[in-house]
């Protein structure tokens, strides 16, 4: 047999092959550096999206604190004596404001917690005379606050500011981006810590000073995270192109922002309404129960509120977000109505946008018109996260309200002035006293003062009081016997889905809290 010369069936499968594997490289080689430029981008605008939110949050925070102090700066000089009245009042009715204290010739002599004192100010520590971030002073020696500097002719104000607050705003990023809060030589990660700033070039740190107040944002990317941004896209498009052949596909990409991924968790259904039930201390009873949404994601699994509600209220989403709520709850309640008693009490938690839209009386309609006359009653929470203004428009929308037979309580009360305005304004069913003050009413003097005092504004203006956040045997004694009828919190139940509360519903309150184990956060 004749012996065919190797070469040429070699050059002849090189010849045969070369076209069809070009084709197949092609797609690569032309897709590849399509996805590392987009993905570059889709890095850049979601760090650029992440620096937006968190510096309105925290301007907005800066801005609160900004107002408290001009308007005890003219108490400079006085003595403690006749302003730390005013100082507390002040600090009290200011979100986020911790303390006001006043400054005189270097020293700071009267404080909003303490009274009357003499430390040091030390402004050099100031960055541009305004700011100063610290690990802990003597009060929370592990927790972060930051101090905002107001200089008067004779002195100046500092307000304290829990870092809490900022690492909440710093929180709300993607896994792949940590955000910080640099103030001078400082910087506050989202965790809770604070470091020094490292002076060494990092490429993967991005920052964005504030045109207002004299601190910056820095976002670190985690490391690899552009290449499993190239991975979650990569596979699968590479996986098609291989049964397709040949075929080349110009790649674009383009992964979704938070405002996005809440739109479509919206449109899939999944944000799922979660019960807290409200105890009758009087009788013993489950009065009702608190809607609390949580967010069902399929990969995360259950996400609680204060990770995305403040971005849907931001993006506008807050409104249909509720509608598709109350739509659940009275799906869910109407095919088990005889499991509840008789006059329930269901709440839900109402946004400024949502007071403001006549939409709401049809909201409202609709969810009664699920249940018999009188088997449920509807109360709707007025939230301080967002206040409203009272205009003639929300009083006939208020109006309207109550002629429908719907309560009104005014949640989280005692953390800022909006309760206050809305107790002038609008006709009010129900104070529902913040977590705050009831963790420390057991324990702290002061906090037990302001407990005593929301207890009795709500007496004399003959409004029921509902403590949150009752969490432990001592100070579920202390509410009792300071008068306090309805009760909330994990020491009785923890929010659940609806099949968990009705069997928690057939043990009376007093059994379920003797039961109760362990003190778990509230989420709510």
């Amino acid at each position: 047999m004749p012996h065919t010369p190797y070469r040429p069936r070699f050059a002849k499968l090189v010849r045969q092959f070369t076209l069809p594997l070009l084709a197949a490289l092609a797609p690569v080689l032309v897709g590849v550096p399509l996805m590392l430029w987009q993905a570059e981008r889709e890095v850049v605008a979601q760090t650029q999206e992440s620096f937006d939110y968190a510096m309105r949050k925290v301007e907005s925070i800066f801005d609160y604190a900004e107002v408290a102090t001009h308007r005890v700066r003219y108490l400079v000089g006085a003595p403690c004596k006749s302003a730390v009245f005013t100082l507390r009042q002040q600090s009290m009715a200011t979100p986020f404001v911790r303390s006001l204290n006043l400054v005189s010739d270097g020293q700071i002599y009267c404080t909003s917690l303490q009274g009357t004192g003499r430390y040091p100010e030390h402004s050099q520590n100031y960055s541009a005379g305004r700011l100063r971030l610290m690990a802990g002073n003597q009060v929370t020696p592990e927790r972060a606050l930051i101090v905002f500097r107001l200089p008067t002719p004779g002195g100046s104000v500092l307000a304290g500011i829990d870092g809490q607050y900022v690492v909440n705003a710093l929180q709300l990023t993607g896994n792949d981006l940590s955000l910080a809060l640099q103030v001078g030589d400082y910087q506050l990660g989202a965790d809770g810590s604070v470091s020094p700033v490292p002076w060494h070039p990092d490429d993967n740190v991005a920052e964005r000073a504030s045109n207002r107040y004299p601190f910056r944002l820095r976002a670190t990317l985690a490391p690899g995270s552009l290449g499993r941004t190239l991975e979650s896209y990569f596979l699968p498009i590479l996986g098609l192109l291989v049964l397709c052949g040949a075929l080349m596909f110009w790649l674009m990409l383009k992964r979704r922002s938070p405002t996005q991924e809440l739109e479509r968790a919206l449109r899939d259904g999944e944000f799922v309404p979660y019960y807290q039930p409200i105890v009758d201390a009087d009788t013993d009873r489950w009065d009702g129960a608190e809607v609390l949404v949580r967010w069902r994601h399929p990969g995360e699994g259950i996400i609680p509120p204060d990770q995305f509600i403040p971005l849907a209220e931001s993006s506008g989403l807050i409104v249909p977000l509720t509608q598709a709520l109350m739509h659940q709850v009275r799906r869910e309640l109407a095919a088990r109505l005889d499991e509840l008693p008789h006059g329930f009490h269901i709440a839900f938690n109402l946004s400024a946008a949502h007071c403001c839209d006549w939409r709401l009386l049809d909201d409202c309609s609709d969810f009664l018109a699920g249940f018999p006359p009188g088997r449920i009653n509807l109360v709707l929470e007025l939230t301080e996260r967002e206040p409203f203004r009272a205009t003639p428009h929300t009083f006939r929308l208020f109006e309207r309200l109550r002629e429908m037979g719907i309560l009104i309580a005014l949640d989280d009360f005692g953390t800022g002035s909006a309760g206050l305005d809305y107790l002038r304004h609008f006709r009010v069913d129900t104070l529902k006293v913040d977590r705050s003050y009831v963790a420390m009413a057991d324990e702290d003097v002061l906090s037990q003062h302001l407990f005593d005092n929301i207890v009795d504004l709500a007496q004399r203006l003959a409004l029921a009081v509902i403590a949150e956040g009752v969490e432990t045997p001592a100070q579920n004694a202390y509410l009792r016997a300071h008068g306090v009828r309805y009760l909330q919190g994990y020491l009785y139940a923890r929010p659940t889905p609806l099949r968990d509360m009705l069997a928690h519903l057939k043990s009376p309150p007093s059994r379920a809290a003797s039961e109760s184990r362990g003190v778990c956060p509230d989420l709510s």
